[in-house]
């Protein structure tokens, strides 16, 4: 396999280009960080993260995280050193609040370090990414006792964090988790129950783990209007604030995954003996709204974990498609073999994975700066609309991009042929480890159905009415200066926007009507996307040849999009008919006839 290389020019392009970082600098709140800052800052992190993180991905693949007997977990040889490494360097803390020691720097930029981070090594990048969704749930809704007691060394990355949503029988469904809070009466809780599918639930290479977790009061209503949310470390605090106590919370196994071997997923058992301590945060009964914050910081993270491990199979793709030698090109001398590199197909396997990997990223930055529109933008109403916007964004990055993730992680395989399928070659890794990201974080399945019930409807569907504005707008502009790809985007947003109200006045008739369509709404929609962001960059870059610039990388920008607007987005047509067909295709067919 290839080493990693961060495609620096592309994210640095992309953040320029797409999310418009030059922007995102004025807003207040940003004192400390000045555009000029870019190139630096995604330089160092990246030489940083090429030279420590990604040499741990191979081993994190073939050993694996290893559970103790006595409960604890031994993550995989370097893992330790390297966080420590990663602590010591900074970079968990870039976006945080600088009064907690973070750079104060955009979560746009913070995004671009974490697409490095998961395409060196995703099994590694999984517990700063918990512990970064930690950070964003407590600076929202915790007290500022909790705060000062647990921000500090979660920005630093000295202690890291967990969710802990998942039962054996609640997955999906959090509302029906049985965990318990029975309070002690001096504002503490103890806390009993099992979690499963923890992330980093347990390991070593932290002072103390700070778990995030759901669970019911007494008397507390049924359902999702019932649950609360509790710090409970692994170890209690001492006057000092350092961990001393263990606390009543144990890893009792860790499950042998699919893929992210190098990451331990804990079966937590809480309240063995007494009960874990716990601290409740804000209110009781409003947990599920609080962790809502953590699980769509996870979810944008999870969708540019889709990116990153399709930006890490396609470079292994490239590199050996470059060395492998077979079968004769057109046009090469006779009893000469050639680079698959020049066989057509393999031009074309290539290219797709280039396109869709450029308009992943375009998405997932374009994601972000939405979101530090909608936290720091200094006019209410624009941080209002970016709200809006990120909320809409989020389920199609993580869906889509997810998605599309494991698609490319598979033509990598193909790519490679036969040596492809065998695991020694290490590109099938690629392949299990992104198979993850459709299904946590909210399935797939979910993420649609969060899309057509919740995020259509935003402002009476004024909010995805702009967004089609936008993309409408893009293609007039590309129509006369790239018909490649302003005439495809037009007619693709065309059905877009007509499909969009059919399946409106079909939810608002019979929501399984809409339910039934979810799913490849998701899909259409990420595709029209996906041309929107790569025509948008494709004219930035024309502005930039016209003008003189004669940056080969601008005019493979535009080749790109171009191939993606001819070959990939016609693709978004194909999924109307499976948007409006009848719900009865699918909810006629009895259980038992399956």
């Amino acid at each position: 396999m290839a080493d990693y290389e961060p495609p620096l020019w592309d994210m640095e392009f992309a953040l320029d280009a797409t999310a418009r970082i030059n922007e995102i600098a004025g807003y207040p709140g940003f004192d400390a960080f000045d555009p000029e800052m870019v190139e630096p800052v995604l330089s160092e992190a990246g030489r940083f993260i090429q030279d420590t993180i990604a040499p741990l991905n191979r081993n994190s693949d073939t050993q694996g995280a290893r559970w103790q007997e006595d409960n604890s977990v031994q993550t995989p040889d370097g893992f330790s050193d390297a966080y420590g490494a990663y602590v010591e360097a900074g970079w968990g803390a870039v976006p945080f609040d600088p009064a907690y020691g973070g750079g104060g720097f955009p979560w746009t930029l913070a995004l671009a370090i974490q697409e490095m981070m998961n395409s060196a090594c995703m099994s590694f990048a999984l517990c700063p990414l918990l512990t970064q969704g930690a950070i964003d749930l407590l600076s929202h809704h915790g007290s500022e006792e909790q705060k000062e007691t647990w921000l500090a060394k979660l920005v630093s990355g000295e202690w890291s964090a967990t969710m802990n949503l998942t039962e054996p029988d609640a997955g999906s469904d959090v509302g029906a988790l049985r965990s318990k809070a029975e309070p002690v009466g001096d504002g503490t809780y103890r806390i009993s129950g099992q979690k499963i599918f923890i992330t980093y639930g347990e390991h070593d290479m932290t002072d103390n783990i700070v778990h995030l977790v759901l669970a019911r009061t007494p008397d507390a209503p049924p359902g999702t209007k019932g649950i609360s949310t509790f710090i409970v470390p692994k170890f209690l605090l001492d006057d000092a604030g350092q961990p001393s106590v263990r606390n009543d919370v144990s890893c009792v196994s860790i499950e042998h995954k699919l893929g992210i071997h190098g990451s331990p997923t804990c079966v937590l058992s809480f309240g063995e003996t007494e009960g874990a301590i716990g601290y409740l945060i804000g209110e009781e009964n409003r947990g599920m709204a609080y962790m809502f914050t953590m699980m769509n910081n996870a979810r944008l993270s999870v969708g540019t974990q889709g990116l990153a491990i399709a930006e890490r199979a396609y470079q292994d793709a490239v590199d050996y498609a470059r060395e492998r030698k077979q079968g004769r090109a057109l046009g090469a001398a006779a009893g000469t073999a050639s680079p698959i590199v020049e066989h057509p197909d393999v031009r074309r396997m290539l290219m797709t994975m280039k396109a869709y990997i450029e308009a992943m990223r375009g998405l997932a930055y374009l994601d972000a700066a939405a979101v530090d529109g909608e936290t720091h933008h200094p006019d209410e109403g624009s941080r209002s609309r970016a709200g809006e916007r990120a909320a809409l964004l989020t389920p199609i990055t993580k869906g889509w991009c997810t998605d599309i993730g494991c698609e490319m992680t598979s033509l990598a395989i193909q790519v490679w042929g036969g040596m492809g399928f065998v695991e020694e070659s290490g590109v099938a890794q690629h392949f299990r480890d992104a198979r993850i990201n459709p299904i946590y974080e909210g399935t797939n399945g979910i993420q649609a159905l969060d899309l057509v019930a919740r995020k259509l409807p935003l402002r009476g569907g004024a909010a995805i009415e702009e967004l089609l504005d936008e993309v409408d707008a893009t293609a007039t502009a590309a129509t006369g200066a790239l018909p490649g790809c302003g005439t495809p985007l037009a007619e693709a947003n065309e059905k877009m926007r007509s499909v969009t109200a059919d399946l409106a006045t079909q939810m608002s008739a019979s929501p399984v009507e809409g339910f039934a369509g979810a799913t490849p709404y998701l899909r259409m929609i990420g595709q029209v996307l996906g041309g929107w962001v790569l025509t948008a960059q494709a004219l930035v870059a024309q502005e930039r040849i016209d003008a003189g610039d004669t940056d080969p990388r601008l005019a493979l920008k535009v080749q790109t999009a171009e191939f993606y607007c001819t070959q990939l987005l016609p693709l978004a047509a194909g999924y109307a008919p499976s948007v409006l067909a009848s719900s009865g295709q699918l909810m006629d067919v009895g259980a038992d006839q399956f």
